[in-house]
């Protein structure tokens, strides 16, 4: 007799939690250069001149599907009780992770991409962790190992590194001695702000149900990005927005990027170690040039090779930090175990 076929819904939870952390990663760093490939195809189909898939374009539909995504996974937490019991500091919270992060921090990457190379973007995002360590430490306090600062301040390094050392171009502009690009200012300047949405998230909003967060913080940062977009611009900036090529693609891209990404990453997070989820996301420099290679072709320059360099030698000195972290961690938890196991001590 033959074996009954198994259940496909037994054979996803058999998965590893890293497996899906590890595509997740694939996923969201190939998302760039899909992007920047979006936009490509755009200007080879141009309505009337104009590029259907524009960065803005491609923000703002963006955002719609990832807004239907998270409704997707997360709509059962949203209901009238649950924001009733948001207070007054949770929504300016919110409010100020939506704009950083929902808002700023992806139109100045956006815009980055238009100016500089992609490979840029991605080593020069590498910026976002060690900022989020140093502010952590310096405004609450936080602990840390000596091995993780080490591999905060070489990753910091390398990132400089691959800023300075560009080869002069076009959008260049002076800055304390150096030539630096306006799209590689850009790019930090959205890691920046991300990085402040993710310490503002850490203290304010601690409190909040993770679908609620998400869900309110992508609608509220693309109402700000759909505004901010009308006042800079004109209203016709958006005329394309409902372009069958925009979607046709758009489509496309929230299927696999948004919800795929989203959907791994989600049970990536169910299944794995604080550990395992930093060994993860540790790959995400490498993944994303090896996707700008695969995708757009583009091949990395000398000040990528040595920046990139010094972010992996700061990615690694950062995991040897984590697992003595944890390692510690450990210790404590089972000295705790030991005197739990004297007797009550009282409360």
């Amino acid at each position: 007799m033959s074996e009954p076929l198994a259940n496909p819904a037994n054979i996803f939870t058999r998965i590893p939690g890293r497996a899906y952390l590890l595509l997740s990663v694939l996923i969201f760093a190939a998302a760039n250069s899909v992007t920047r490939r979006l936009t490509e195809i755009g200007e080879q189909n141009p309505i009337n001149g104009r590029n259907p898939i524009s960065f803005c374009n491609v923000l703002f539909v963006g955002n719609l599907c990832a807004l239907a995504a998270l409704i997707l996974v997360y709509g059962r937490q949203l209901n009238f009780q649950s924001l009733k019991q948001l207070s007054k500091k949770d929504w300016l919270g919110l409010i100020g992770v939506a704009t950083l992060s929902g808002a700023l921090a992806p139109a100045l990457i956006f815009m980055a991409l238009d100016l500089t190379a992609v490979n840029n973007v991605v080593l020069i995002g590498r910026i976002e962790p060690p900022l989020i360590l140093a502010l952590s430490i310096l405004l609450l306090g936080e602990r840390v190992n000596f091995w993780v600062i080490v591999g905060a301040i070489v990753a910091f390094v390398g990132v400089a590194l691959t800023v300075l050392l560009q080869e002069s171009g076009e959008t260049m502009m002076p800055m304390m001695g150096f030539q630096v690009g306006l799209g590689e200012l850009l790019a930090a300047g959205g890691a920046i702000s991300s990085a402040i949405a993710t310490l503002i998230s850490k203290v304010t909003l601690r409190n909040i149900p993770l679908g609620i967060f998400s869900i309110i913080r992508t609608l509220i940062g693309t109402i700000i990005f759909f505004v901010v977009v009308l006042v800079l611009f004109k209203p016709s900036h958006f005329i394309d927005v409902f372009s069958p090529l925009l979607w046709q693609w758009m489509l496309i891209y929230g299927a696999v990027i948004v919800v795929g990404g989203q959907l791994c990453l989600f049970a990536g997070l169910k299944k794995s170690t604080a550990s395992e989820v930093s060994l993860a996301n540790s790959f995400s420099p490498i993944a994303g040039i090896l996707a700008a290679y695969l995708i757009l072709g583009e091949v990395p320059t000398a000040a990528q090779y040595m920046g990139g360099a010094a972010i992996v030698v700061g990615i690694i000195l950062n995991q040897v930090g984590v697992v003595r972290q944890n390692a510690e961690t450990r210790q404590v938890r089972q000295a705790q175990e030991q005197d739990v196991d004297m007797g009550f001590e009282g409360v």
